[in-house]
Parts: structure tokens; C-alpha cells; sequence
């Protein structure tokens, strides 16, 4: 049974993986739309980096040599989702890019976010 246990949460983590990296693909397509104005491109560059480092960060804390070092790359994950939300918020109430091409970014968006807090609460404090 432990095996089977720890083969799930092999799977999983290589969903993650896979998840946060095609969230990045889809952040740098959208950034690769937008206008070549002056705020379009201040907003996207700040999206493209925070948006492509949440997979980044993931595969750092993925191959994590303790758990502290896990717990502050997985943090730091949360924080770059959470920037990225913010991001995509101004997008869209700013008018640069439409409600409808952000909402599916903004789905994801949040559920890498509740995600990455649950994470955090398992490796923090085991709930």
C-alpha cells in the first residue's frame, strides 16, 4: 500500500509540473497578443515574468533537498501566483485584453493558487 501511496504522489507532483508549465505556455501566447502601447507592454512583461516563474519556482521546490527548503520555494510559488492574479486583474479591468481571453488564465490562475496553499499547509503543518 505504500508504494501505491507513493507512486500517487509521484503522479501528482508530475501533473503539478506539467500544469505549471503549461499555465507559463499560455501566459507567454497572451503576452505575445498584446498591443506594443507603452502600458500593454509594462503589464505583460511583468506577467510574463511572475506568470512563467510560478513552473519555475515548482520545479525547484519539486527537487528540494529538505523540507525548509521546499516550504520557502513552494512560498515563493504562492507569491509569484498571487502577482500574476494581480497582473491579469489590471489586464482586464483596464481594458487591454478581454474578459473572455483572461477568464480561463484567471481560472487557473486561482486554482494554482488554492493549490499551492494547501501545499503550503500540508508541509507547514501536516493539515
Amino acid at each position: 500500500m505504500s508504494e501505491l501511496k507513493e507512486e500517487y504522489g509521484r503522479k501528482k507532483e508530475e501533473d503539478l509540473r506539467d500544469r505549471t508549465k503549461r499555465f507559463a505556455l499560455s501566459i507567454i501566447r497572451m503576452y505575445s497578443e498584446l498591443p506594443s502601447a507603452t502600458a500593454p507592454q509594462v503589464l505583460g512583461k511583468q506577467i510574463l515574468r511572475s506568470g512563467t516563474s510560478v513552473g519555475a519556482n515548482y520545479r525547484e521546490a519539486y527537487r528540494a533537498r529538505s523540507k525548509a527548503e521546499f516550504i520557502a520555494k513552494a512560498g515563493i510559488c504562492l507569491a509569484e501566483a498571487e502577482e500574476t492574479a494581480y497582473w491579469l486583474e489590471l489586464l482586464e479591468e483596464s481594458g487591454i485584453v478581454s474578459s473572455g481571453r483572461l477568464a480561463e488564465m484567471q481560472d487557473e490562475c486561482n486554482q494554482l493558487i488554492a493549490i499551492f496553499v494547501t501545499i503550503m499547509n500540508k508541509a507547514k503543518y501536516g493539515k
